[in-house]
């Protein structure tokens, strides 16, 4: 692997902290509530591995970075940091967001271990770089398409928004659905208002509906349509990216938000490390860890385990990725290189489709775990 010296992040042994950079969404247009559960399961890591003696005597430390979903603001925080001597990055929920991070970490040389951002092309080449602990999206999108399929749903429409994430989850249902008889209908929300959707929908004879658009606006207001409109009282509104998971959503839309599956990244049953990490985030959240929680404790829990085997030269820890296997919250993590996934992925960790059960929306069932 060829690395500068100024980028290869020498050994310290002074005594001073690890470091470790974090990108998170805090502030809008970010996903707000998603970063907050994020960096909780980052930081619950931190603390962790600290209280066990740290990186081979050393603390380890996060040096948080605001990114609100601004490809840009990552891209500039991601050389900031790596100014900064942080041996590694870590983080980060949108996936636009991401791969500009991941871009920039790979021309800098800082390895990077993608939380959450799940578009298969992470990086425009193949790199050794950059590693990811979600499931690509084509994997999980793909499962969420035959769940429509086995519902009975042929014709399908997206509500969907300007987006190379967008952009890519069409795709991927449409190349899945179309050879197994699905018709997937394109409704352009930079276009339509949530009004004109219904007429759409009507005029369509869609018998879903897929959210591909920002959360709350417009997802809100076109769940609040459809469910107010009497012609579509039989459609189902569905929404892989996951908006339902976070509890704002119950809290704007009340029971219009129940009984609309969505994808998310957990077991059917915790190991005990899985519970135990669960009880710990709850009390530091306030509320149910989302699976974005779990992530950000794995992502530490991957990163410490590499920099006390092989420290915090930047060039070692990316050459680490092939040989970690690690007990994460959700299973052994380890990483390989994936047919059309241009960086380390494990593969895979679980998916589910859940929704909000309409008798109780606080409570979640499982309609399919793959």
């Amino acid at each position: 692997m060829n690395t500068s010296p100024s980028s290869s992040g020498a050994e310290r042994t002074d005594g001073s902290s690890v470091q470790i950079g974090a990108l998170v969404p805090l502030t809008r247009p970010g996903w707000v509530e998603a970063g907050r559960h994020l960096l909780a399961g980052l930081e619950l890591a931190v603390r962790e591995v600290n209280d066990a003696g740290g990186i081979v005597g050393r603390p380890l430390e996060l040096v948080v970075r605001d990114t609100a979903a601004d490809p840009q603001r990552a891209a500039a925080a991601v050389d900031e940091l790596a100014r900064l001597g942080v041996a590694a990055l870590a983080g980060e929920y949108h996936s636009v967001v991401a791969r500009a991070a991941a871009a920039r970490a790979d021309a800098l040389g800082l390895p990077f271990l993608c939380s959450s951002a799940v578009l298969d092309a992470l990086t425009e080449q193949p790199t050794e770089w950059v590693a990811r602990l979600c499931p690509a999206q084509s994997h999980g999108w793909q499962i969420y398409a035959d769940f429509l399929l086995s519902a009975g749903h042929s014709r399908i429409a997206v509500a969907a928004q300007p987006s190379v994430y967008w952009a890519s989850g069409t795709r991927i249902l449409r190349d899945y659905l179309a050879p197994r008889g699905g018709t997937v209908i394109e409704l352009d929300m930079s276009a339509l208002t949530p009004t004109a959707v219904c007429d759409e929908l009507v005029d369509n004879r869609a018998t879903a509906l897929l959210l591909l658009t920002g959360h709350p606006e417009p997802a809100v207001p076109i769940v609040k349509s459809v469910r107010r409109d009497q012609r579509l009282a039989e459609i189902m509104i569905g929404a892989p990216a996951g908006q339902p998971e976070f509890a704002e959503w119950a809290a704007l839309l009340g029971d219009d938000g129940s009984a609309i599956p969505f994808l998310r990244y957990l077991p059917e049953r915790l190991s005990p490390l899985g519970a135990r990490v669960g009880t710990a985030l709850r009390e530091r959240l306030g509320e149910a860890p989302s699976f974005v929680a779990f992530e950000g404790y794995d992502t530490v829990a991957v990163l410490a385990d590499v920099l006390r085997s092989h420290g915090v030269d930047r060039a070692r820890i990316a050459e680490s990725w092939p040989h970690v296997a690690v007990e994460g919250t959700r299973g052994q993590i380890r990483f390989s290189r994936t047919p059309g996934i241009s960086v380390w992925q494990w593969a895979w960790a679980s998916v589910q489709i859940v929704d909000r059960d309409p008798a109780e929306p606080d409570r979640f069932r499982i309609l399919h775990a793959s």
